[in-house]
């Protein structure tokens, strides 16, 4: 065999050995891989302005490469704080209410606030030390002046912890967050819980002890209180209702010498979380903050609602960004005065959504559920004669739900404790729509969109290779899980 011939003879061999490696098994060419669009994979949630769905589980969309006018990238490698819960204030007020019910009744009304499957699964409550200005009577855990007399009130034990405890049955991972309207009446200087200061020093000791003792026999009745501040709204003072002054430098103190030791001491983990008031007196958390010694004691800061807006949360965070957020009171009632949906998209992007989007953990209405009358109050005269609860019960125990109820279910339903937030994006955005997004512990993301633009929107949502088309209506809210 000539050189010539050898040469064609290894060419055709490597030809066939390279075209036949190419092949699978069963010598089909292989294929090029194109992306698989699953069907159904995205829950929808839609509220709408005129009521026509309220909080409606719709038809379930599927993952597509349709085209649509802008997109949201969901982008869940970029995380940021990790999510308690939304919720109210289960008053005392709101526990009588509730209280009263049928065992029935009440089992269907607790269901569809804190079940995430029958209800909206509420996760996060907060509960007063004593009386606020709605409670059944003004009364404290400490009556007599003797620390040691320390008890929980029987207005509480019978209708208070029954509650609790029946709540807790339905959702074992509730987040408490305690906070007074007033210290003992005993404690200060004017010897009532209406107006007024502590006494001083004196009665720091026992005021810090309060707190403990709380805790623990909260505790024992197999209650976990996950955090507390130590005055309500503390620049607040009236003689209508339970209040009480505490300037900075007091609650700095009282944090520092005597609380946060003794919580250590005591092997205490409730969070201590200062403030409690509104947005426009940021330098309050800040100069306590400002103290290297309160601030190891202190988990973070929280807000109301009543006075300035949410960018305080800014001002706070660029200075300690290890410190947490939480947002702990905002009322609807009668001087709102848009339509319900109007109200309701109102508090969802001036509140929820702008607070936790600036890394608040929780967002917590007040009343979690008045009577028609917007109470029982404490008073007839002093503190909201007109808020609204997330529910209101009638005396023949059908419930009515309001705005709020809507409001926290579009979050609570969907972002479950653990929750992460996570970042999205979006360059030409429309001016009047708003995004929440989060990512659950189970792997599973959340979209929130509100979309009050003037007109109806057609977006992609992208996460990842996947993304799902949309088109929402104008003066509407969304919640997508996916």
């Amino acid at each position: 065999m000539n050189k010539k011939s050898i040469f064609v003879f290894l060419f055709l061999l490597w030809a066939f050995i390279f075209f036949t490696g190419c092949k699978h098994s069963g010598d089909e060419p292989v294929p090029t891989p194109t992306p698989q669009d699953s069907v159904g994979d995205v829950s929808v949630w839609l509220t709408t302005g005129n009521e026509s769905c309220l909080l409606k589980k719709m038809a379930p969309i599927n993952f597509s490469r349709d085209f649509a006018d802008f997109t949201i990238v969901i982008d869940t490698t970029t995380t940021y704080q990790y999510i308690d819960g939304f919720g109210a204030a289960l008053t005392g007020s709101s526990a009588h209410l509730i209280h009263q019910m049928s065992a029935q009744n009440r089992k269907k009304l607790l269901d569809d606030l804190f079940d995430p499957e029958k209800g909206i699964g509420i996760n996060y409550l907060r509960i007063t030390i004593g009386s606020s200005d709605f409670s059944i009577g003004t009364y404290s855990y400490c009556d007599s002046p003797d620390i040691n007399k320390f008890d929980i009130p029987e207005i509480d034990r019978n209708e208070l912890l029954p509650v609790l405890k029946e709540i807790l049955e339905i959702n074992p991972s509730m987040k408490i967050l305690a906070s007074p309207w007033s210290a003992p009446a005993w404690m200060k200087s004017n010897n009532s819980m209406y107006g007024g200061s502590l006494k001083g020093e004196e009665v720091y000791n026992d005021f810090a002890e309060y707190f403990v003792r709380y805790v623990q026999v909260f505790e024992q009745e197999g209650i976990h209180i996950d955090a507390l501040t130590i005055q309500n709204e503390p620049m607040h003072e009236t003689g209508g209702y339970p209040t009480m002054k505490m300037l900075w430098q007091e609650q700095n103190k009282i944090i520092r010498d005597y609380l946060g030791p003794k919580f250590i001491a005591n092997g205490i983990q409730t969070k201590i979380v200062i403030w409690d008031h509104n947005f426009d007196m940021s330098y309050y958390p800040i100069n306590i903050l400002n103290d290297p010694v309160t601030r190891q004691y202190v988990n973070g800061t929280g807000w109301h609602g009543y006075g300035g807006n949410a960018s305080a949360i800014d001002q706070v965070t660029a200075l300690y960004p290890d410190k947490e957020t939480y947002f702990t009171e905002i009322s609807g009632g009668g001087w709102n005065t848009d339509t319900r949906m109007g109200n309701m998209f109102y508090y969802m992007k001036d509140f929820i959504m702008a607070t936790v989007n600036r890394g608040s953990k929780n967002f917590l209405m007040w009343n979690l559920a008045l009577n028609p009358q917007h109470g029982p109050t404490t008073t007839t005269w002093g503190g909201c004669q007109d808020c609204r609860g997330v529910v209101t019960i009638n005396e023949n125990e059908t419930y009515i739900r309001n705005e709020e109820y809507y409001l926290l279910g579009h979050f609570a339903k969907v972002v479950r404790l653990g929750a992460v937030r996570v970042n999205n994006s979006c360059y030409n955005l429309p001016s009047g729509m708003t995004i929440s997004s989060f990512m659950n512990a189970d792997g599973s993301k959340v979209v929130v969109i509100l979309n009050r633009s003037g007109s109806s929107r057609k977006y992609n949502v992208r996460c990842g290779t996947r993304k799902f088309y949309y088109q929402q209506v104008d003066e509407s809210v969304v919640s997508f899980k996916f």
